[in-house]
């Protein structure tokens, strides 16, 4: 006949009472001694330790005699309605240097991984009993508080069990870490978040997932993986698509998309001979004519004074260079010329110019951005969902705007920029050129990708009719008498365009500025007094412009 024990519990099943409290501890303790801290990088290749055996059940505990009330009920450390099984890695015996070389406190982040899945199901399960009624700032709260709670939770598992406590400093990493896993760029947020980088690059090889950071002075420095291996990084970097419907799979193996900040992303994968990912920061949103002269030496200020004429009369501009030669900052830069009553649109594969954000400076834009489609392809050929920039061009027609601002031209969307210099004055678009005069080139080689109903005197006579002036980048890398290099950016040329009668080339260029022995744009001289008029009558400083051409003499003899 069985007999119950003093607590209410049956013994085990091998005669043995219920282990008391301190021999539980002990036993668990014993148990978890080996495992590896939460904040240390190195990886333990010891396998997990066994689980209890059944006579150390803690539900045997006195403390838990009560604690359950339905057989689906596991036992463990109970938080609202959910079972959280702990997931602490307490700290080692020995003394451990937790700061990496920077002072920062190192994590592991296969732990934040686990931590990471956790808080999603709890989040989840959440979400489930709001329904439909949560907005993504609620979403963002409620996954705080659930972070908030688990990081309780694990510290006074930690305590409870005779380890050292997290620190201070440990705890706000480790909810930082968390935070960006869930709702940010996971261990790529600290990167993006610095104001000294511009370009991330990351090439994953295998287990091997190196890091490159191109900073704003054009130095490049080797950083921390993002990830542990090419899978992981994949992985992370689908996840990144799938909240922004962007698909990142073998039958979609490139991504573009706008991160969060507004940086912009590059990947591509199962294509390429490693999986690849370029970053690029926005470093300078808010930028002037007077920076690019006076702060960063882009350009001179009679070249300067020229541009800003140029917008102001509605003129529209291209402008062209290699990558990273700065295109990107010089179109905000131009835009800062606008008036601020104008009514502007733009146009983007993913948001870059952010001139909606800067409202005290541009008081009213209207900004699309490409949507890509997904799922099935309907009878049009397009798949379900997809929003493209010429339906966004058409759509512009009813909003009154004064300018139609067509971000980077890389192919056929050369005909969205041709239709918005069409329909009003002053657009601005970029574009990829080996040199000024080849943009043009380069713009009639993207026209005719539209299709063979595309000839190449069409593509020319409608680009030598819609540009006015193409202004030309150049970037090079020079090194400091240090040893250290640094990137400089400047305007190399700036032509302007017209048709011409030309059979062999249909339209005719002009230097109005053209590289010194240095390379820096600087007055010809050449500029029609038709087109110099116009521009005196917003602004342009004539005579400082032919100052500068004598000044030059035998600058562009062509």
């Amino acid at each position: 006949m069985s007999t119950s024990g003093t607590n209410g519990h049956q013994p085990g099943t091998n005669g043995r009472d219920p282990l008391r409290a301190d021999e539980w501890l002990e036993a668990r303790h014993a148990a978890t001694s080996d495992r590896t801290s939460p904040f240390a990088r190195r990886r333990s290749t010891q396998p997990p330790p066994p689980p209890p055996a059944e006579d150390h059940d803690p539900t045997s505990l006195p403390i838990f005699a009560s604690a359950w009330t339905s057989e689906e009920q596991l036992p463990g450390r109970a938080r609202s309605e959910f079972s959280l099984r702990p997931l602490v890695a307490p700290a080692p015996e020995e003394p451990h240097d937790h700061r990496g070389a920077a002072g920062e406190v190192e994590l592991d982040w296969e732990l934040i991984a686990q931590y990471r899945a956790e808080i999603s199901s709890r989040l989840t399960a959440r979400l489930d009993k709001e329904g439909g009624r949560v907005t993504e700032e609620d979403r963002e709260q409620m996954g705080l508080d659930v972070i908030e709670e688990l990081i309780k939770s694990e510290a006074e598992t930690l305590v409870s069990t005779g380890r050292p406590a997290w620190t201070k400093d440990q705890e706000r990493a480790l909810k930082t870490a968390l935070k960006a896993a869930l709702f940010g760029l996971g261990r790529l947020q600290p990167l993006v978040e610095r104001t000294d980088v511009e370009n991330i690059i990351v090439i994953a090889r295998g287990p091997v997932v190196s890091v490159w950071l191109e900073l704003v002075d054009g130095t490049l420095v080797e950083a921390d993986p993002i990830a542990d291996s090419e899978d992981e990084l994949r992985e992370f970097l689908a996840d990144l698509g799938s909240r922004q419907n962007r698909p990142f799979t073998e039958a979609r193996p490139h991504l573009d998309l706008r991160l969060p900040g507004g940086a912009r992303l590059a990947a591509g994968s199962w294509v390429m001979a490693y999986t690849s990912v370029v970053i690029r920061r926005h470093g300078m949103r808010e930028v002037s004519m007077d920076e690019m002269v006076y702060d960063r030496k882009a350009c001179g200020a009679v070249l300067a004074d020229f541009l800003a004429a140029c917008v102001r009369a509605g003129k529209s501009i291209v402008v062209s260079g290699v990558q990273g030669s700065g295109k990107t900052t010089w179109v905000r830069a131009l835009c800062s010329c606008i008036p601020p009553w104008e009514m502007i649109g733009t146009f983007e594969t993913e948001f870059e110019l952010h001139l909606h954000e800067l409202v005290d400076r541009h008081k009213i834009v209207h900004a699309w951005e490409h949507r890509p489609g997904s799922g099935e392809v309907g009878l049009d050929g397009r798949q379900a969902g997809e929003f493209s920039l010429e339906e966004a061009i058409h759509h512009s027609f009813r909003f009154n705007l004064a300018r139609q601002i067509v971000g980077e031209v890389r192919g056929p969307e050369v005909w969205n920029m041709l239709k918005a210099m069409e329909s009003g004055p002053g657009s601005i678009s970029t574009t990829h050129a080996r040199s000024a005069e080849h943009t043009i080139e380069k713009l009639v080689s993207c026209a005719m990708e539209k299709g063979p109903q595309v000839t190449r005197e069409l593509a020319i006579s409608k680009l030598a009719a819609a540009i006015d002036i193409v202004m030309y980048l150049r970037s090079e890398v020079v090194p400091n008498d240090d040893g250290t290099f640094r990137k400089q950016r400047w305007v190399e040329e700036v032509l302007v365009v017209q048709p011409s009668i030309d059979a062999a080339r249909g339209y005719a260029t002009t230097p109005i500025f053209a590289p010194n022995k240095l390379g820096h744009a600087v007055a010809t001289g050449k500029l029609d007094n038709f087109l110099a008029q116009e521009l005196v009558r917003h602004g342009f400083d004539l005579e400082a412009y032919t100052a500068e051409s004598q000044a030059n003499p035998g600058v562009a003899t062509s």
